[in-house]
């Protein structure tokens, strides 16, 4: 990342900008191969699209920055895939650690950690323990993450309470629920952008997505630049949320 990147303030919130975008980043095998590259030089390039990404939502006035970074499913990947990308997550935040630091980015992790390797659980550990105060975009990283996992370890954990007496049953709400997801006190995101053209979920963020908008964009995730973020930007502003609701008729 360039070291001239712009520090986040509460002053910068753009007018009509989503306050929350996730994003799954799709395409980057189908990059390489399109180009006769190997798989890892699109992994490579989407590290690159990343760092692109976290600018623009920062430039755009973007509170929250969702990245499906690797999910639960993709460690049944080839197992040379799967150490590539454990290499480029290690120099990742090596590389790039210190200056979301400097940028008053703040870095949360959502999934799984247990069973990760000792360094990078330790690396995610740092990467959150150094930025836990800063107060600019948060930056939350989808690592080991599935939703349908995140649910049933969120009912696990009410169950067990209320088993110890510790919670009746009968007042368990929507709010109990999502006070036991990963995300407890993250938003909702407004907003979900899937590159490469593929008009599927893939089991990210199933509960919190429920009111989202979503835009589903043709380019692969190497290619997602800052154009690419502004017509995702466009088309949400372009949208009228209901939440189930009707909008309100204006008669000519």
């Amino acid at each position: 990342m360039s070291t001239d990147m712009p520090r986040w303030t509460e002053a910068d919130e753009g007018a009509g900008a989503p306050r929350h975008v996730a994003i799954i980043m799709d395409g980057n095998g189908r990059w390489a191969a399109a180009r006769g590259l190997p798989r890892a030089e699109g992994h490579r390039r989407g590290v690159e699209a990343l760092r692109k990404a976290v600018r623009s939502a920062g430039e755009l006035g973007v509170r929250y920055l969702t990245l499906y970074s690797f999910s639960s499913e993709n460690w049944s990947r080839p197992e040379d895939e799967v150490s590539d990308l454990m290499n480029l997550l290690r120099l990742f935040v090596r590389r790039d650690l210190s200056e979301l630091h400097r940028s008053n980015v703040r870095v949360r992790v959502i999934g799984e950690r247990t069973g990760l390797a000792p360094d990078i659980a330790g690396l995610l550990d740092e990467a959150e323990g150094l930025t836990r105060t800063n107060d600019g975009l948060t930056l939350v990283v989808a690592f080991n993450y599935g939703g349908r996992q995140e649910i049933v370890a969120a009912v696990r954990r009410i169950a067990e309470a209320a088993r110890a007496g510790a919670l009746d049953p009968t007042s368990i709400d929507l709010q109990t629920i999502a006070a036991n997801l990963h995300t407890a006190d993250i938003p909702d995101p407004d907003l979900v952008i899937r590159t490469s053209g593929e008009q599927r979920i893939s089991n990210f963020l199933l509960w919190q997505s429920a009111y989202s908008e979503y835009v589903f964009l043709p380019q692969h995730w190497p290619d997602f630049d800052r154009a690419a973020f502004d017509a995702a930007i466009a088309s949400f502003r372009s949208r009228e949320r209901r939440y189930g609701g009707r909008a309100a008729r204006v008669d000519a």
